[in-house]
């Protein structure tokens, strides 16, 4: 098992592609933080990973406030002694045209999607130094790279944790400490099942592959960059879209 005993935490982690993640740290015998608001769902997903045989514990984190955060890694410290892998995966969309965006839109979607990043990764470096490795690995996008019509705000944020990653890459690497960010394209999540059909269509019709992600796929590759088989790659943003970006 590629994660065997590294205290993982996972932000955003009951549902999704960070559910997912969750599940497939778990398979690798990683020991899992499922941190999300919803704390239904977080205890509902720390369930079925103990039923698979997992060891996981659960936290109701809101990536903006830092005193949950605290509360949550200090709870982690205390009972395993240390924190090996952070997945930024928490994140929310509030789209519109430029011209439209309202501030309330804009300044959501910068604290959850940036600040928070900011603030989980900033209670986690100081033991990950102590402890001479870690890994930190951000949720960007597709967008992140190419910016996406109607997401000036969302753009902003999944360039943002690239910039990130690259420069905690350069400050880190030398305490042992990798930082990756990882870039889905267009992925089969609960969050669709309000689109139209013939949306979803056209966004497959875009991909070579001609299907969208499955969570799983986008955890298969958090769970390679969290592990020893990733130890030289360091601040990384790793396109994961069939192709959609060719």
């Amino acid at each position: 098992m590629r994660l065997k005993g590294k205290v993982s935490i996972i932000t955003g982690a009951a549902s999704g592609i960070g559910k997912a993640t969750a599940e497939k740290f778990v398979k690798e015998g990683a020991i899992v933080a499922v941190c999300d608001l919803n704390l239904d769902a977080v205890n509902e997903v720390v369930e079925s990973l103990k039923a698979a045989g997992g060891e996981a514990v659960g936290y109701q984190v809101d990536v903006t406030n830092k005193s949950q955060i605290a509360d949550m890694v200090g709870d982690l410290k205390s009972r395993y002694g240390r924190i090996d892998v952070l997945v930024n995966n928490a994140g929310i969309v509030m789209d519109a045209q430029l011209a439209k965006m309202t501030e309330e839109q804009f300044d959501k979607v910068i604290d959850i999607n940036l600040k928070g990043v900011y603030n989980c990764a900033r209670a986690v470096v100081d033991t990950m130094v102590e402890q001479g490795s870690g890994v930190i690995l951000n949720a960007s996008s597709v967008v992140g790279v190419y910016g996406n019509f109607g997401q000036t705000n969302y753009a902003a944020t999944k360039f943002g944790v690239i910039g990130f990653v690259k420069t905690w890459a350069k400050e880190l690497g030398k305490k042992g400490i990798r930082a990756n960010a990882v870039c889905p394209g267009f992925v089969a999540t609960p969050i669709l099942k309000a689109m139209p059909e013939k949306v979803i269509q056209a966004m497959e019709d875009k991909v070579p592959m001609k299907r969208m992600a499955r969570p799983e796929e986008i955890a298969n590759v958090y769970a390679f960059l969290a592990s020893d088989e990733a130890s030289y790659i360091n601040g990384a943003a790793i396109e994961v879209t069939g192709g959609l970006t060719l």
